[in-house]
Order: C-alpha cells, then structure tokens, then sequence
C-alpha cells in the first residue's frame, strides 16, 4: 500500500493537521475490506475550495485497459486497481472510517448520473460554465452579488494602479524607440481577453491617458483597445464602465480558446495581449502516471440521489426526470427552458434557482485510464501529449492538469503580437512539477464557474516552442496571494 500525503506543509501549521486522525480510519477501513492491500493507493489531499465537485472519500478505479477489465500489464509497471482519496480538510467534520468502509463497498449511495465517463474538459461542468457565463445577469441577480466579488479578496489582482502604471511605462519605452526609428504603426493596439466589469480597462486608459498628457504625447489618440469577453453582458457593464474612453474602445465576443478566430485580422499587430483570470477558467483534462504508466483521468458528473430527490420535488419533477432536464437547462438556459418544460419552470426565477441548486449539489466521479501513448494523445490540434512526457516522468508519480483550453488559448494569443509586442497573465499558475504533488490545485467552483490552476510548465513549453521566452513571477504588487504573473515575449 502506497499513502501519499501531499499537504505536509500543513503538519507543522500553526493548527497541525493530525496526520493518525486522517489516515487511520482509512486504513483500518481498508484491512478489513477484501481489497488487496499491495494494489491501493491512498491519495490525501487539502481541498481548500469549500465548494468543490468531491466527497470527503472518493474511491477511484485505476484500469487496466481503456474502459474496460484486466488484461496482462507490461513487464515493469507497477499494476494498481483503486486510489482512495481523502480530503483531509473535511476528514476530521465526518467519521472518517464509516465513509471510507462504505465507498469501498461500493455502498457510496444511489446517484443520478448526468453523463457518461470522457476526459474531464469534455465534461458537463463545462457546460455550465460556460452557461454561467452566458447567463451572468440572471445569476447576479438571484444571488444578489457580482461575481468579482467571489474572487478571493474580493476584486481582481488586474486592477492595481501600479501594475498599470508599470505596464504602460514598458509600453511607451518600446513604441519611443521605434519610433525614433520610423518604425511605428500608426494605431497602436491593446487587447484584453476576460475583461470582468471593465475596472482593469478603466484604470489603465485613465493611466494611460494622463501619463500621456504629462509627456505630451500623441500616444493615445492613436491607442486601439479592444475588450474581448465571451458574455455579452461582461462587455456591455464593461463598456459602461470605461464610457469615457468610448472612442479608443472596441467590444468583441469571442470564445477563449480560440482568439484568433475573431482577432486575425491583429495578426502580429498587438503591442499588448492582456488576459487577468481567465487560463483558470477554461476546459480541461487531467493525466497521471502512476506506477511508471501514463493515465488520463476520465470523470462523469451526478448528482447524489437525496439531491436529485430535493433538486425534482422543487420543479414538480420524479428523480429520473432530473437528468434530463438538467442537459435541457444546459442545452437551452433559464430563460427558454420556461417555454420548453412550463409545466415544470412556470417562470425564469424557477429556472434559474433550479440551475444554482444542481450546480452547488453536482459532483464528480473520477477514474484512470490507461493511455494508448502520449503521441496519440491531443492537447490541442496543434500539440499532442508528447509536450507532457518530460512533466510526467519527471520523478515520482504526479497527477497534473493538461490546460488545454489555456494551452489553445496562449498560442493563439501569441500569433496576435507584434515582434516587439508581450503578453502579460495574472492567474493562478502552477510553476513547477513539484507544485501538483504537494497540493489540491482543483477543480473548485467559484460561485456558478469552475476553477482550476493552469499547468505553467506545460505554457513555458508551448512558447518556447513558438519562439517566446516565458517568465513567471509573484505578482508584485500584494505581499499575499496565489497570484503569478506569467510574461510571454519574442526571442531577441
């Protein structure tokens, strides 16, 4: 039996976790199961997200072919059939033994499945991401906050006056010395991708407005910005917050993943791609090895029968209508499903409190497969997974995010900028291997969106790939915080 307790930091807390209190219980529970003890591995982790898609104990099957039972394991390769996992934040609320004993009688109660197993960024939680989204205004209301004001501290890192200032500084040393030399275009382009309600936008054009005053110079007049966001409502509050800058600023909807989509036209032209937490809320796989052999982690949703119960007798509903009118809710959002199922949703407000209770029930189930070959294996249409090869076999076994939709994301921005252009990323990065091996790096929820930390090692190769150098550094203006802040820039 392999225990891996990966919140060791917290063993010599100010509050120490009790490392007896959260493994003993498992443990007994696992001797006197029918479990070969020589093929479990037991994971504990601290979840710190207090709204997450876990049980306090998980029992995850380690396969031995894609989907299906055991076949023969290649010589060498340690074969493993369960991972129990332990959040130990919540271990010591629960009895700890009765849960672990019950999961691995597969006694974990009846569930209200809402998909079929697949790789996680393929996942229904996306879907309500990107419905959470689609339809902020409605949430906002029903809850009765923005949703910045989910974010830890309340408010995003984007809006620092001395960040700006530092930026823009940057911005004109760059555009002063081509233009010395007759090299500079005539429109000088900024674009920020996740644009939230416009304050980021509105403290660097104020900024950039009145440092260009101070010089007398011509740099704004020339200044085209471009906010992008995938809601049209985040772009609607946000043009109503930088209004005074109206005639340098220009909204566009586009997908994340995909920039370039709409902004080829800026191809090499952007001085500044801006994105501020936006990586750590798109799509995404997980992939393992385990035991010298390379896992993806595949996961379907559900919801816990007594959730389902209570989630149908609010609509009017039985337990097996639940499913359905979930991917109905998905499919369509609150405010069409009122015509699609009345009898059910006689009106938005219903709908919406609908969604928001499913969301905050929905959990994950999660298991390992076996991957044919990481060649075989897409990242993105661009890169396979052999770009995570060195990752994985880095050293002892690791679990680690793939952050396709950032991945995608990052190399379409950097197709955008000019030769002497930058992008800049404040986000929740993952600096190195070491940093998943040692602590939960999700998936969270954040009010009604999902959270995850973006593989930083995996994006420093994708650039350096592209030609960029890529540098990550503590966000320098708050002393505390998660925060990074990753500079990507073309070879000299």
């Amino acid at each position: 039996m392999l225990i891996d307790f990966r919140p060791h930091a917290r063993l010599r807390a100010d509050k120490p976790v009790d490392l007896v209190a959260s493994v003993a219980p498992v443990v007994a529970a696992l001797v006197d199961s029918g479990w070969d003890l020589a093929r479990v591995r037991v994971v504990c982790d601290w979840v710190q997200y207090r709204e997450n898609f876990r049980d306090v104990v998980d029992a995850r099957p380690i396969l031995s072919a894609p989907g299906r039972g055991t076949v023969p394991t290649p010589a060498g390769i340690r074969q493993e059939d369960l991972e129990v996992a332990v959040d130990v934040r919540r271990g010591g609320e629960v009895a700890l033994g009765g849960l672990a004993a019950a999961c691995l009688r597969g006694g974990s109660g009846e569930r209200a499945y809402l998909e079929d197993w697949g790789l996680g960024s393929a996942g229904c939680v996306w879907a309500f991401n990107a419905l959470y989204w689609t339809a902020l205004e409605l949430w906002e209301k029903a809850s009765g906050r923005g949703y910045e004001q989910a974010l830890p501290g309340g408010e995003s890192d984007a809006r620092n006056l001395d960040s700006a200032r530092g930026v823009i500084n940057d911005l004109f040393d760059v555009w002063d010395s081509l233009a010395s030399s007759a090299a500079l275009p005539e429109e000088l382009v900024v674009v920020e991708l996740g644009v939230g309600n416009g304050h980021q936008a509105k403290v660097f054009l104020d900024e950039f407005r009145r440092a260009d005053q101070a010089r007398g110079g011509d740099y704004y007049r020339r200044l085209h910005y471009l906010m992008c966001d995938y809601s049209q409502h985040v772009l609607d509050l946000a043009g109503e917050t930088v209004a005074d800058h109206a005639g340098r600023v220009s909204s566009v909807t586009l997908d994340a993943t995909r920039p370039l989509t709409s902004l080829g036209f800026l191809k090499y032209k952007v001085f500044l791609v801006y994105v501020s937490n936006v990586y750590d809320n798109l799509p995404t796989d997980e992939v393992a090895q385990i035991g010298g052999r390379t896992y993806g982690v595949e996961t379907r949703a559900y919801l816990p029968a007594p959730a389902a119960a209570t989630l149908a007798d609010s609509v009017s509903a039985t337990p097996d209508q639940v499913p359905a009118l979930v991917h109905k809710l998905l499919r369509l959002g609150p405010q069409l499903l009122t015509d699609a199922a009345p009898a059910h949703f006689p009106d938005v407000d219903t709908a919406v409190a609908f969604w928001r209770q499913a969301w905050s029930m929905l959990r994950l189930e999660e298991r390992y497969a076996p991957l044919a070959g990481l060649d075989q294996y897409a990242v993105t249409g661009q890169f396979t997974g052999e770009a995570l090869r060195p990752l994985l076999e880095s050293g002892a076994d690791v679990r680690m995010h793939v952050s396709n939709g950032a991945v995608a994301s990052f190399a379409d921005s950097l197709m955008l900028l000019h030769p002497y252009g930058r992008l800049i990323c404040h986000d929740l990065f993952v600096t190195g291997v070491e940093g998943y091996r040692s602590q939960f790096r999700g998936p969270g929820k954040y009010d009604g969106s999902v959270v995850n930390w973006v593989n930083g090692p995996l994006l420093a190769h994708v650039g350096r790939r592209k030609g960029f150098d890529v540098h990550y550094e503590p966000f320098r203006h708050r002393s505390a915080g998660n925060i990074i802040t990753m500079t990507a820039q073309a070879r000299d």
